[in-house]
């Protein structure tokens, strides 16, 4: 039985080996061989220069941490500049839909898909024409810069304000005695105005008037109508007091901070109503169609009958 195995293991046709005088086979040397020769394509012995690849050590959690330090950044100054940015309030004059140290996410997504601000949004814009001269200028230490850059904390270089919007381009605003506020000579029912306030301020500075909106612009009112120097009080600048669309940075949308304070942004039910300054004439203009077509009707059949008795005739 052992010549048998070792002859079926080595694979050889030659003479067998002879059996040793105690009986037992004798040691199958080419086998060992044969094993060990496959080690290169299989299992067995590695050589002494080759390294296991399981036996690497993964990083430490120090060296890791710049790296997630750095791709947080990015993601943080990509979030800033095209989805979300954090704003401070630093005025009383939209109260009390905002309060003086609010915190505001500002929208700034959809600009990038063409959308224009809508009559009654409250948007964040960069000052039209020096509407912020005379305020003080807010000095951030340098982690306070760094962080404000990266979209962490409220922008303390830009020269930004936030107001809602009253009318679009085309958008006729008027404000008589205390109010109330009318657009396309419809009046507004504005529950968010300051309690106390009145929707139109008696005053000869611009509290009285009636605009029509350019294309590219919008007019801006703060909620605290006689605590807001908005539209109304910078009818003398480049922009006669209108704001560019293009200088709109994006709609505030929900109060962030403080937690007490948490509140979305939505529009306001008043403007809901059909305020649009073209819906008029074309109501106007489709109730009149009919009529001119009747009204030809009529005098063509009353023409061919004319010619015809003149031909008779």
């Amino acid at each position: 039985m052992g010549d048998l195995a070792v002859g079926a293991r080595s694979g050889h046709d030659g003479p067998e080996e002879p059996e040793r005088t105690d009986g037992s086979a004798a040691p199958a040397t080419e086998d060992v061989v044969g094993s060990g020769s496959d080690s290169g394509s299989g299992g067995g012995t590695q050589g002494p220069g080759a390294k296991d690849p399981k036996s690497k050590k993964p990083r430490s959690f120090w060296k890791e941490l710049p790296l997630l330090i750095g791709i947080a950044l990015v993601l943080a100054l990509l979030i800033k500049t095209f989805l979300v940015q954090a704003f401070s309030i630093p005025s009383d004059s939209m109260q009390n839909t905002l309060q003086q140290g609010d915190r505001v996410l500002v929208d700034k997504l959809t600009p990038w898909f063409g959308s224009e601000p809508g009559r009654g949004e409250v948007v964040v814009f960069h000052d039209p024409d020096s509407w912020l001269a005379g305020e003080p200028t807010p000095n951030p230490n340098a982690v306070q810069q760094i962080l404000s850059k990266i979209g962490l904390m409220p922008s303390a270089d830009e020269k930004d304000l936030i107001k809602r919007v009253i009318g679009v381009a085309g958008d006729t605003i008027e404000c008589n005695k205390t109010g109330p506020l009318k657009v396309n000579g419809k009046a507004l029912n504005e529950p968010y105005v300051y309690a106390g306030n009145t929707p139109c301020s008696v005053d000869d500075q611009g509290g009285q008037f009636k605009v029509k909106v350019p294309e590219g612009k919008i007019w801006v009112m703060g909620d605290h109508r006689q605590n807001s120097l908005d539209s109304r009080y910078h009818q003398q600048d480049k922009n006669a007091g209108f704001v560019p669309v293009g200088n709109v940075v994006g709609r505030a949308i929900v109060i962030a901070w403080p937690p007490t304070r948490w509140a979305t942004l939505p529009i306001p039910d008043t403007f809901d109503q059909n305020l649009s300054a073209a819906a008029p004439g074309a109501l106007g203009l489709a109730g009149a169609v009919p009529l001119v077509l009747w009204r030809r009707r009529r005098l063509t059949v009353g023409n061919s009958r004319v010619s015809g008795r003149g031909t008779a005739g």
